[in-house]
């Protein structure tokens, strides 16, 4: 083959990741995100709210869901104020916009034999541009308000005779927005990477893809595994339950926030929750439960077992689930590395995932309202919910999973034939 033909045959892999490939890639993940968190509040009944506020309440959705900051505020006159904050990730609609956008990223670099930092560099860069215009739109969409009826009676005589009719709305923080965003984005371009197998990386850092990539590549497997688990779970109560509609809008809003942090409790860990006054959470009645006891409440397996001894099938999933990933990783990892090593790769890549589940998957919701400087005026109206786990005992426990799985996960991939190794038999 001529010189001139090796040139021909590459320049379409150089260009097939340019300013119109950058585009595509973007668009299609703001429109994953867009229909996911569109169909998900549809089906919350959040195309019923007044003043046309349904497109205005998905962009917000969409800022959430890619790390971006949306503020509440509060407007009730000139002796009444109101406070109302939240923290939520929608973790359905960033897994959608995540999984387009990643397969937008790696397709033009699969089946390449290699490929310099410069040229992924440049690559990321087109779509980190692309992305922070399209953060740009969104966030300055996103912006709403809502007037908070006081219902009947005395409390609702005083607001109208002082001219003091709560208000409650939300706009995007757009500088906050753009960075968090360029931030989540840059995370995702990462794992992308490191999950592929088949994307090439730049010379230098190929010592590192023989231990990073087979364990990045089982975590995912192991999150995903979860979200699989949860939409059958989720259709199966919709099949025999009812509640179609309220279980689909968890589906495709929240359900990896579930699954995740039934993972974590599977593996022995310890949430701190709390659910106060109106507000009402799309989770399992036995979370529900748990978490509107007086006072605050914990969430592990015992609190959970307490009210329905099902909950025990949480740590045996957790344990079939983890010795799954561990063989997968360990199959996919050259047949040199030993059990003690697959263990150690298994305890560090299951600490950095649960970190990342218990950071992504915390709520904390509040509204108050006061009138002449009395709180919450009738107990209905304002209220708090949060749940946040208890992060150091968590990640403690997810490294003694993970050396423990690591090894036993390892143990029969012994026996299985790893893709592209020659066994010492026919080296001679």
């Amino acid at each position: 083959m001529s010189h001139q033909e090796i040139h021909d045959r590459d320049r379409p892999a150089r260009a097939s990741h340019g300013w119109l490939q950058a585009l595509v890639a973007v668009l299609a993940g703001v429109v994953a995100l867009l229909v996911t968190a569109a169909l998900g509040l549809w089906a919350a009944g959040a195309a019923e709210l007044p003043g046309g506020a349904f497109p205005s309440v998905v962009a917000a959705v969409v800022v959430m869901a890619v790390g971006g900051s949306v503020e509440l505020s509060g407007d009730a006159g000139l002796i009444a104020e109101t406070s109302a904050g939240l923290t939520v990730l929608p973790l359905s609609v960033t897994l959608a916009g995540a999984v387009v956008i990643a397969e937008g990223f790696l397709r033009p670099l699969r089946h390449r034999a290699v490929a310099s930092a410069r040229e992924l560099a440049g690559w990321a860069a087109r779509l980190a541009v692309l992305w922070a215009i399209a953060l740009i739109a969104l966030a300055a969409f996103a912006r709403h308000s809502f007037a908070v009826s006081l219902g009947e009676g005395t409390v609702s005589d005083i607001g109208d005779l002082l001219d003091s009719a709560p208000q409650v709305g939300f706009r995007a923080n757009i500088p906050v927005t753009v960075v968090l965003g360029l931030v989540w984005l840059a995370g995702l371009l990462l794992l992308a990477v490191l999950v592929s197998r088949k994307t090439p990386l730049p010379g230098r850092l190929l010592r590192f893809q023989e231990s990073v990539r087979p364990a990045a590549f089982a975590m995912v497997v192991l999150l995903l595994a979860y979200v699989v688990l949860g939409i059958v779970v989720g259709l199966v109560v919709a099949a025999t339950r009812g509640h179609t509609a309220e279980t689909f809008a968890v589906i495709l809003l929240g359900l990896p926030n579930l699954a995740w942090i039934a993972f974590t409790v599977g593996l022995g860990a310890t949430w701190d929750g709390k659910v106060e006054g109106p507000f009402g959470l799309p989770v399992p009645q036995i979370l529900d439960e748990v978490l509107r006891t007086p006072g605050g409440s914990t969430v592990n397996l015992s609190s959970l077992t307490e009210r329905d001894s099902r909950a025990w099938w949480l740590l045996v999933v957790a344990a079939v689930l983890l010795l799954a990933a561990a063989f997968v990783m360990a199959v996919r990892s050259p047949a040199r590395v030993r059990p003690w090593q697959h263990a150690v790769h298994m305890a560090v890549a299951l600490v950095l995932t649960v970190l990342t589940v218990c950071l992504v998957a915390r709520l904390t919701a509040h509204y108050g309202l006061s009138l002449l400087g009395i709180g919450d005026i009738d107990g209905g109206l304002g209220g708090e919910v949060f749940l946040r786990p208890r992060l150091w005992s968590a990640l403690g426990l997810a490294a003694l999973w993970g050396l423990v799985t690591g090894f036993l996960g390892s143990v029969p991939a012994l026996r299985v034939h790893r893709r592209g190794e020659v066994g010492t038999t026919d080296v001679g």
